[in-house]
């Protein structure tokens, strides 16, 4: 089934929960969190949760199986928490989530980046993949590479996602 085939079959309002793992931002602060909320709604998505946890695996798991099972989102996205400092969990509390994951993801990113910060791009284990029938995607908290994401990869590709994941009816 093609591209315009599976967009047919598009859910009507694309539910997104926002996560933004950081133990020094806060809703005044978290750029990143607040600019994903206001694209999606340029997107027609509806923002069915939004929170702020910190830097703790355990935290970012409980609050991600949280709200998939009490919100059922067509996507999550967590920001932050993706590079390799000892304090970034966000991709290690994730991943054994992972039904399927979408390699294509990170390595597509790792390319935009590389364009953009040169091979400091490494540093980033930007990831997404599937958990049930919600695509999450894991993608670093500063504002540039969250932007970097969201516009080259996720919106441009989020109501033909939920069309592939959407339930059978």
């Amino acid at each position: 089934m093609g591209k315009k085939a599976h967009l047919a079959k598009t859910p009507k309002n694309i539910r997104m929960a926002v996560i933004t793992v950081s133990s020094s931002r806060d809703e005044k602060t978290d750029k990143s969190g607040k600019w994903i909320k206001k694209r999606a709604k340029r997107e027609k998505a509806d923002i069915v949760f939004y929170t702020i946890v910190t830097d703790d695996r355990d935290l970012i798991s409980k609050t991600l199986t949280d709200v998939i099972a009490e919100q059922a989102p067509h996507v999550v996205v967590l920001t932050g928490g993706t590079g390799i400092s000892r304090q970034d969990v966000t991709i290690e509390a994730v991943r054994p989530f992972f039904e399927k994951e979408m390699t294509a993801f990170s390595a597509l990113f790792a390319r935009l980046s590389f364009e953009q910060i040169d091979s400091a791009a490494i540093l980033s284990r930007a990831t997404a993949g599937l958990v049930g029938e919600t695509a999450v995607f894991c993608i670093p908290g500063s504002l540039t590479a969250c932007k970097l994401a969201c516009n080259e990869l996720i919106f441009p590709e989020i109501m033909h996602i939920a069309a592939h994941i959407a339930p059978l009816t």
